[in-house]
């Protein structure tokens, strides 16, 4: 019997290194993770740091996959990936080579010391809903809506989609 999968969405960012570079190492990266692969992968964005303003701009993108890992498995080869690709935690919202978030697991609610489902600032974060909507607009974030309905209500003054993905 196989294992069951779910469908996921991880929101990609990087901002210091080739961040263009990083993101396309990282899409590669989550594609070989067992039991995982990805089902879409939406256009990059561009979009002003959020919290820490004194640094570069970030390449944003959102996969959609569907994976075999539990959660808090799927977050652990999350941060191996982050960590391989020279991730350092300095401090809150710092620069960084590249950022691997959960933002959706299926229709599950979760909320644990490390590890929130839904993505607990997935809604104010246009720099995540834009490229969602581009991928998943049907998919509902649990307890808010659909994503194309919640991305119209996003402030994406500070995002700009820099290249469309041709499958």
């Amino acid at each position: 019997m196989a294992a069951q999968t779910h469908t996921a969405c991880v929101a990609l960012g990087a901002n210091i290194g080739e961040p263009l570079r990083q993101i396309e190492a990282a899409f590669t990266a989550l594609a070989a993770l067992p039991g995982t692969r990805v089902l879409a992968r939406s256009s990059l964005y561009r979009s002003a740091p959020v919290g820490y303003a004194d640094q570069p701009d970030f390449i944003n993108a959102v996969a959609m996959i569907e994976t075999a890992l539990a959660p808090h498995a799927l977050l652990d080869a999350l941060l191996a990936i982050e960590r391989a690709h020279g991730r350092v935690r300095e401090f809150p919202n710092a620069p960084r080579t590249l950022d691997l978030d959960i933002v959706l697991y299926g229709d599950v609610v979760l909320q644990e010391p490390g590890l929130t489902i839904p993505h607990a600032r997935m809604l104010e974060r246009a720099f995540v809903m834009l490229p969602l909507a581009e991928i998943a607009p049907d998919a509902v974030v649990p307890g808010q809506g659909r994503v194309s309905d919640l991305a119209r209500r996003v402030d994406a003054a500070s995002v700009a989609q820099l290249q469309k993905i041709l499958v």
